[in-house]
């Protein structure tokens, strides 16, 4: 239900509805609701005891980490480097596209462009 009310609208492909679907229900499970229960292997995602909401912030900001393993959403360690250098693939894709195209007779230098 999670996964189509918030999702549903969203992602129209089907076979990305399926994945959504699927790496929800290692969260919504009835397992979450025995002592001890972990979302990933290393032990660092789990649901915190009942508690205020202080205690809940204290968790989230002291003992996540600042940016989520990809072994919490059910994938490999190497998807961070494959998520690096697609990033980084982008950022000079798009440094190369902003670059003037060279002409055949004199112009303004780059530096003249920006200046203006």
């Amino acid at each position: 239900m999670v996964a189509e009310a918030n999702y549903g609208g969203r992602v129209t492909d089907p076979m990305d509805r399926r994945l959504i679907k699927i790496m929800l229900g290692g969260f919504f499970c009835e397992e979450i609701l025995k002592e001890g229960y972990k979302f990933s292997e290393s032990g660092i995602y789990y649901a915190p005891k009942e508690g205020d909401l202080d205690s809940y912030m204290g968790y989230i900001k002291e003992q996540l980490p600042l940016y989520d393993n990809p072994e919490v959403f059910g994938l490999h360690t190497n998807a961070n480097i494959t998520s690096g250098i697609n990033d980084t693939n982008q950022l000079l894709d798009a440094v190369l596209h902003l670059q003037p195209r060279a002409s055949g007779k004199e112009g303004e230098s780059p530096d003249e462009i920006i200046d203006k």
